[in-house]
């Protein structure tokens, strides 16, 4: 499960997992460098929001559209996004598979982490430095401007971002190099207690064997390779080392091999050499790529959305719908499940960050819900079910980073993510009525629960309109055609802050928290972009893509069993993969087989394409489980963090198997009427 930096509980505010007395001065003066710059940076994010609705108001108060302000944001956004990599790295703020990391001594800890710097961060940050230079310098030389000629100067000035970013990460890397090796040979005793590397060498062993045979199953060396690198990355990720690193290292890692097997120095390998072309120049190619991500107009969204979300949950809106609704429900039998799930709903169409909301619900709920003797596996399986609606219902982060990958419209996708969502929710919902009838005991009446009155009505309206007016602005006006999703993102973000205020919920430090997870979350998404990047560079070039295609259309399945084969695969990987990874790595792949299927998907005349539109959405609902299948399921770990000591990790894994049926029965009925993804974005122009 992910290590990933809490962005709603704490912010870390010192060098994570370095006691003070294990500090070396070297090391603290690069964190507090780096920490400083991203300190100041982060309040990019402020102007972020303020180009983007001063072009809206522009464009509707004077009927002026200016090209600057357009690329104002993504200079803003390509800043924040490419100094927090090395904010992240110092605050250790990113994604790892942890279910073994999570057991080891604190000092196998820091052998796997310096390992891993010295093998797959530092190659990639040479990498990125020595070529992003060059990048930057061949801008400069020839000072290169705008496409547009109202657009901005120095466009040079931007692309130096790139190798200064990753100064600043190479800096980062070296403090916590000098942390872990000081501790190595100084730290205390305590340091060696915990669970050793045996498991992780008996992890690895079992994958360099299934790698091993797989390739018997090929008969090119680039298919071979294909096969190995994908399974190394697997096998890394149970090291615990972050992702985003494990992407990138591995993609560095076999472009070397490529190379070599490419000048015949592998051939007393068996395997005959190879035609790639990959090498180091070859690979510099990848920064091009990091700059188109980075000034990405559809990807600025992405910072937005979180700032959005987790201003929301600053401004005590939650907190107000719990106590609201709750003497709403409160003689209705499950009637507190029935609210965490209404809650989470709306929480969903609000925020998109399954940390935020999963940890909110579960520290608003779970300890009530205990009072009220509720069954525990209930319990979990309703906060966490109710909290991973958030990466389904529109604004939804997932949604924009797929719109990108399959050239898609976001406001398309978020139409069509509109009606599977909220009947999952619906079934979420049906679920909990049914069974706290049936078994009166999981979900039991409160003893002295008052029957509701106009007073309780009242306070859900006060508590609930204010939230639906924001949910109605961001995507009425996206759904009208009246701003794209990224000037909605900007306009969202401001009204949850107004929101906010209007609560009096809204400090200086709340606003301050507020930008620091944003900056935090943002950096760790990008960062997962960088790597996957640069591994699904290598995996193209070495004809990953093709390979992956052919298995898939040799299955013989078939256009409708085709689908059906993607969705199993991408359900499976769900249980080792984030999300994320799927989306960057897994998905793209997809797309030429889809379009090469004929499906015969009702577009209604307007959408240009209604299959691949029906297949994203079908992803992002099979997506929905990996939050709730173990071992990488992020929502049980985030649950696990808050609730009441009671609750097992085995209550919490036995409650989430019915939700995880319901979102099957939920994707079968997508699968079954397409036009509940596709009738919805054709109607909406």
């Amino acid at each position: 499960m992910s290590n990933i930096h809490d962005d709603v509980v704490e912010t870390y505010e010192s060098i994570s997992e370095h006691p003070e007395h294990d500090q070396q001065p070297v090391a603290v003066t690069l964190d507090r460098v780096v920490k400083s710059i991203g300190s100041v940076v982060m309040w990019a994010n402020i102007a972020l929001v303020l180009a983007i609705v001063s072009q809206v108001s522009f464009r509707y108060l004077l009927n002026k559209n200016f090209p600057q302000l357009d690329e104002i944001q993504w200079h803003f956004y390509g800043l924040v996004t490419m100094i927090g990599i090395s904010y992240a790295m110092v605050t250790d703020s990113h994604v790892r598979v942890d279910v073994l990391h999570m057991n080891l001594s604190q000092r196998n800890k820091r052998i796997i982490e310096v390992l891993g710097i010295l093998t797959l961060v530092c190659p990639f940050i040479y990498l990125m430095i020595d070529q992003g230079y060059d990048y930057f310098y061949q801008s400069f030389r020839v000072d290169e401007r705008s496409s547009s000629p109202l657009g901005l100067p120095y466009r040079w000035a931007f692309k130096a971002i790139i190798p200064i970013s990753f100064v600043l990460l190479g800096l980062a890397a070296i403090a916590r190099l000098i942390h872990d090796m000081h501790a190595l040979f100084t730290g205390p005793d305590t340091e060696r207690t915990g669970g050793g590397l045996r498991t992780i060498f008996i992890t690895m062993a079992v994958f360099v064997c299934v790698a091993y045979a797989l390739t018997f199953a090929v008969h090119y060396t680039e298919e071979k390779l294909v096969i190995v690198m994908f399974l190394t990355f697997i096998m890394l990720l149970f090291t615990g080392f972050p992702v985003a690193w494990t992407l990138a290292g591995v993609g560095v890692l076999f472009c070397g091999v490529a190379y070599v097997f490419d000048t015949g120095a592998m051939d007393w390998t068996g395997w005959e050499s190879t035609f790639t072309g990959l090498d180091y120049l070859t690979l510099g190619a990848t920064v091009n790529r990091v700059y188109a991500t980075m000034s990405n107009p559809v990807l600025v969204a992405l910072p937005m959305f979180i700032f959005m979300g987790l201003m929301l949950d600053e401004s005590g809106v939650a907190e107000r719908l719990m106590t609201s609704m709750q003497r709403l429900f409160g003689t209705v039998r499950g009637g507190l499940a029935i609210t965490v799930t209404l809650i989470g709903i709306i929480l969903a169409a609000s925020t998109g960050i399954i940390g935020a909301s999963v940890v909110l619900l579960g520290v608003l709920s779970m300890p009530t819900m205990m009072q009220q003797n509720y069954s525990p596996r209930l319990a979990a399986g309703v906060v966490s079910a109710s909290g991973t609606l958030g990466i389904l219902i529109p604004p939804s982060i997932m949604l924009v980073i797929m719109a990108d990958q399959m050239a898609l419209s976001v406001g398309d996708l978020f139409m069509a993510a509109v009606f599977p969502g909220v009947i999952i929710g619906c079934l979420y919902l049906t679920y909990i009525f049914i069974i706290a009838l049936i078994k009166k005991d999981v979900a039991p009446v409160p003893q002295g629960a008052k029957a509701p009155d106009w007073a309780a009505v009242k306070d859900v309206l006060i508590a609930v309109i204010p939230t639906l007016a924001l949910i109605l602005s961001v995507l009425g006006s996206i759904f009208a055609g009246l701003t794209t999703p990224t000037e909605a993102s900007g306009v969202g973000a401001l009204g949850a802050t107004l929101l906010a205020l209007l609560y009096r919920k809204l400090s200086l430090r709340k606003l301050v928290n507020v930008l620091k997870s944003t900056f935090n979350t943002t950096a760790y998404i990008f960062a997962i972009f960088l790597g996957a990047t640069v591994f699904s560079y290598v995996l193209r070039e070495l004809g990953g893509d093709e390979l992956i295609e052919d298995m898939i259309k040799g299955a013989g399945l078939g256009p409708q069993g085709t689908i059906m084969l993607i969705l199993f695969l991408v359900f499976l990987l769900g249980f080792v993969l984030d999300w994320i990874e799927i989306t960057l790595i897994v998905l793209p792949l997809m797309r030429p087989i889809i379009n090469s299927l004929g499906l015969d998907i009702p577009g209604f005349g307007e959408i240009d394409e209604p299959a691949l539109l029906w297949f994203v959405i079908m992803v992002a609902v099979t997506l929905q489980t990996s939050f709730l299948t173990p071992p990488v399921g992020f929502a049980l770990f985030y649950l696990k963090g808050v609730c009441p000591p009671q609750i097992k990790l085995t209550d919490i894994y036995k409650g989430i198997i019915p939700f995880v049926l319901l979102q099957l029965t939920g994707l079968a009925l997508v699968y079954s009427w397409p036009a509940l993804a596709t009738w919805l974005p054709s109607v909406a122009y």
